[in-house]
């Protein structure tokens, strides 16, 4: 007979889920024996954080809800770093948790497994918690939980099953149809006339564009034809990075931690920022301090007004740029292209008085390596943050782990990436962050992804030992000892290669010709660039502890 399980799997394929990410547990073995039945295709991991990256990193390629199942405790907990940075970033995840059988929940009975209460756990991390105490509920809760997860500002839901309810018969028609369909919402009429207004009185407009414009349904040409419109150049954030493209005129790129991009933000008389919280990076460390008018669009309420004053507008990114582009007025683009032009010429020109060389090349050799269609995915690492300012995504999409920086999201979100969409992705790691994924061999030689993993290999925690020594003259706890990266990779099957910094270039681009996953290595220390024209400001930090 048909069980709780069945039904799980049957909406999630009425939803039009192609693909599960998660580790098998005890308490959710009926959900695992339901895939068997179903036309899903499961994708193992080794470590239940790695599998909600992967969900997250699914999700971003294919702008589909990433569908996680885990097992109860240990398996659940495991996810919960994961899943903070797919809440932060606004990633439509779709956790499955188990639990223990009804009769054991918020009891102290000494099952496996068992918590006080497993929801509390994921409430910091998900937009939504529910549990489903009968098999007649499933459909309903996990159709709910879907479309949220999809709705702006996108991010994880959690729909948790006990054992028993997933284990049992069930008299529960077979699901074969559902509506799920994910709300986006309209900025006040009132609000786009005052919108429309300062911009149109505005003789220096300038357009901040966050990844809630790459996310939102027609985000990217929406915004292009406003920028265009306006005659605006446009900063993107780290996350909002290719929400227009690099070789456009009116591109002013991301190069965010510049103190000259802070500069052309503050001289805005109207500064129009969509789809961002405006936060820690993206203010360059809190010194962005706007003279002007700022317009604040943003899907989630909470950021707006977060951190500046501001004509607030909570919308979905793609309505309310689309709005404004129908009443502002049209003029001349040639301002606004010779601002961005001359913002991007006065940062290289300031890279070029530093000695950066090995770091300019190797991301210019990089960049040539990797062909323009390339999904990159970019760990907390020094090329990481250099890569936050210099990588043009050019015609594929670029993913970090900004949000919540924490370590370990390239490689399994790649490896996700490469198995959802058959193409070769490209992920990049630090040696400390290479350690959290480094399982994940196993599931990339299981699949055969086509996945190439560059690990930058500088003997410890490289950001923080620079920290560390510029502040207290000597570092603590920053060297690490690490594997035979190589070797390592070997030993699963998988090609390896060890790269210098004159030849990665080569090394990578070889990669791309063949199939199956590839590891590079490249012993390196880089150095990040000063963010600042200013000879008495000190370089400023970044989120992470490689």
């Amino acid at each position: 007979m048909r069980n709780g399980g069945d039904v799980v799997v049957e909406t999630l394929t009425a939803l039009g889920v192609s693909h599960v990410f998660g580790i098998p547990g005890q308490n959710a073995l009926a959900l695992f024996d339901a895939i068997r039945r179903s036309d899903l295709r499961f994708i193992s991991s080794r470590v239940e954080n790695n599998s909600a990256f992967g969900a997250d990193g699914y999700s971003r390629v294919t702008g589909e809800v990433g569908v996680l199942f885990l097992s109860t405790g240990p398996g659940a907990l495991t996810a919960l770093g994961a899943l903070q940075e797919a809440y932060a970033t606004g990633v439509p995840v779709l956790v499955i948790a188990s639990q223990v059988p009804r009769s054991g929940m918020g009891l102290r009975r000494g099952m496996l497994h068992q918590l006080d209460d497993q929801k509390a756990s994921a409430v910091n991390v998900t937009k939504s918690v529910a549990t489903a105490r009968h098999a007649a509920e499933i459909p309903s809760l996990i159709a709910d939980a879907y479309a949220l997860a999809l709705s702006a500002p996108a991010g994880p839901t959690w729909v948790e099953i006990p054992q028993d309810v997933l284990l049992e018969p069930t008299s529960v028609p077979p699901v074969a149809a559902l509506s799920a369909a994910p709300s986006h919402r309209a900025a006040r009429p009132e609000l786009i006339e005052e919108a429309v207004t300062l911009l149109n009185s505005a003789e220096r407009p300038v357009i901040l564009a966050g990844g809630g414009v790459r996310r939102s349904p027609g985000g990217p040409d929406t915004l292009r034809a406003l920028a265009e419109k306006l005659g605006a150049p446009v900063v993107s954030t780290v996350g909002g990075k290719g929400a227009i493209p690099f070789d456009h005129p009116l591109s002013a790129a991301s190069w965010i931690e510049d103190r000259y991009t802070t500069e052309l933000l503050e001289n805005a008389d109207v500064l129009l920022a969509v789809g961002t919280a405006m936060g820690e990076v993206t203010s360059n460390y809190f010194t962005f301090a706007p003279r002007g008018r700022l317009v604040h669009v943003d899907a989630e309420a909470r950021v707006l007004e977060a951190n500046h004053p501001a004509l607030a507008i909570h919308a979905d990114a793609a309505t309310a740029m689309r709005a404004l582009t129908e009443r502002v007025h049209a003029r001349d683009t040639g301002a606004g292209a010779a601002q961005a032009a001359e913002l991007r010429k006065a940062v290289q020109d300031r890279l070029a008085g530093q000695d950066l060389t090995t770091e300019l090349e190797l991301m210019s050799d990089l960049r040539a390596a990797v062909p323009a269609p390339t999904h990159t995915f970019w760990d907390m690492t020094i090329a990481g943050y250099w890569a936050w300012s210099a990588w043009d995504p050019q015609d594929g999409a670029f993913h970090s782990a900004q949000g919540a920086g924490g370590l370990g999201f390239a490689f399994p979100a790649a490896l996700a990436a490469a198995i959802a969409t058959g193409d070769r992705t490209f992920a990049v790691s630090g040696d400390g962050g290479a350690m959290y994924s480094i399982a994940e061999l196993a599931t990339a030689r299981q699949h055969d992804a086509n996945v190439t993993w560059l690990i930058v290999d500088d003997g410890g925690y490289g950001i923080l030992r620079e920290y560390m020594t510029a502040e207290f003259g000597e570092a603590t706890a920053t060297e690490l000892a690490r594997p035979d990266f190589a070797a390592l990779a070997a030993s699963f099957g998988i090609p390896a290669h060890t790269a210098t910094t004159d030849n990665i270039g080569d090394v990578v681009a070889a990669t791309f010709e063949t199939d199956g996953p590839a590891v590079v290595v490249l012993p390196a220390l880089l150095h990040m660039f000063a963010p600042t024209h200013h000879p008495e400001s000190e370089p400023t930090p970044h989120l992470t502890k490689e």
